[in-house]
């Protein structure tokens, strides 16, 4: 699972035209877009569009930001959602 967190983080981070800069430091920021659409949230989850509007709705995601229709999030507090969310590794 954390696996699948750290390759989350890499696509959103290319998403923004940057790539790794051969530095493997968990501990350094990765750079990101500040705030995801939908459509970018919905891929961090891999869900659909339907379901994260879903969540919007129910209150079950954090750091929404709403600007009139549209919904965008933190990724900073998303993705430490996620981390908060993942269960223990047998290892930990």
């Amino acid at each position: 699972m954390r696996t699948e967190f750290v390759t989350a983080r890499r696509a959103v981070r290319g998403r923004c035209g940057e790539g790794d800069s051969g530095n493997s430091d968990e501990d350094q920021r990765p750079r990101y877009p500040v705030l995801l659409t939908v459509d970018e949230t919905a891929e961090l989850l891999r869900t659909t569009r339907r379901a994260i509007y879903a969540m919007v709705e129910r209150h079950q995601l954090p750091a929404v930001i709403r600007i009139r229709r549209r919904a965008l999030f933190r990724a900073d507090d998303l993705l430490h959602w996620l981390d908060q969310k993942r269960a223990p590794s047998p290892e930990e």
